[in-house]
């Protein structure tokens, strides 16, 4: 009797020191991620997003955008303001559903 209490509690005691374990290994594993160097490719590819972010601020707006890419932003944007009927094209527009009027019908 003493040695199946003795089985089940060094059972019982191994699982809690496994989940203990696979938790800290999953732990460290995410940190150990975090600290070592990316990847090049990676590193290359955040690094001109950075760079790309920065020079938008800058500009603000498009990057490296010049006289003939705002010209024809003018002649595309005149474009459509004469086929939608004018307006800021640049907002999203406000849409304005009035409550319909109902007449009240009673059943004979």
């Amino acid at each position: 009797m003493a040695l199946h209490r003795l089985w089940r509690l060094s059972s019982l005691l191994r699982s809690a020191v496994s989940v203990t374990l696979r938790r800290n290994i999953g732990l460290s594993a995410v940190v150990f991620n975090k600290a070592k160097d990316l990847d090049p490719v990676q590193k290359l590819f955040l690094d001109k997003i950075r760079e790309y972010n920065t020079k938008s601020k800058a500009a603000g707006g498009m990057v490296e955008a010049g006289p003939a890419y705002q010209k024809n932003l003018a002649e595309e944007m005149t474009k459509l303001q004469r086929l939608y009927g004018g307006g800021d094209l640049t907002k999203f527009p406000q849409f304005k559903f009035p409550d319909p009027v109902l007449e009240e019908v009673t059943t004979k």
